[in-house]
């Protein structure tokens, strides 16, 4: 549980989020060395980003461990837009695996939609973050899906939304998630 001081700011989520997330992989390395992780999937963005550089990017530099970015919404940057070539494409995932390249006007592949798993209705977007290739990266994510959302990203979401409503429950009996963030049922599809 850490207190997060930073308010959220559209495109600087490494400022808020990145300090504790080093601090947790730091934390592991010295209780449990053995459990070094071999990749991190990041809920965000890496090089699919308005600087060319998302949380992903900043905790694989900042931890020196290949790191994925996993965004379950399409960050307009580039070019890039949720308009009707983009629902056309998304439209053509028939199955689970199946991907498009997201290229922006300036030519450059920044990231690939996945339709993660055959039941799917909405894609999630991959791009590399730091120390892979987005071939590599895409083949990682969709191996660990078994709903929309990659596990341990889901599961993360899951514990901590359990978290929150056991210890930090209102006296309304209701639970808040949080500036800024929408609590939301699961399994997403």
């Amino acid at each position: 549980m850490v207190t997060v001081s930073a308010p959220y700011v559209a495109g600087y989520l490494a400022f808020r989020e990145a300090p504790f997330l080093v601090e947790a992989a730091q934390r592991l390395q010295e209780r449990e060395p053995g459990l070094r992780p071999q990749v991190l999937l990041v809920d965000g963005n890496g090089v699919l980003h308005h600087r060319g550089f998302g949380v992903a990017c900043h905790l694989g530099v900042l931890t020196g461990l290949p790191c994925i970015g996993v965004a379950k919404n399409l960050l307009q940057v580039d070019g890039l837009a949720k308009d009707e070539q983009h629902k056309g494409q998304i439209r053509d995932l028939q199955m689970g695996g199946d991907v498009f390249p997201l290229r922006g006007t300036s030519g450059r592949v920044l990231g690939m939609a996945l339709r993660s798993y055959n039941k799917s209705t909405k894609p999630i977007y991959v791009s590399v973050g730091h120390r892979t290739c987005l071939e590599s990266a895409v083949r990682l994510v969709q191996s660990c899906c078994r709903y929309r959302i990659p596990e341990p990203i889901r599961q993360a979401d899951i514990r901590s939304r359990e978290y929150i409503r056991k210890h930090l429950s209102s006296p309304l009996g209701g639970t808040s998630p949080g500036p800024g963030r929408k609590e939301e049922a699961e399994p997403k599809h």
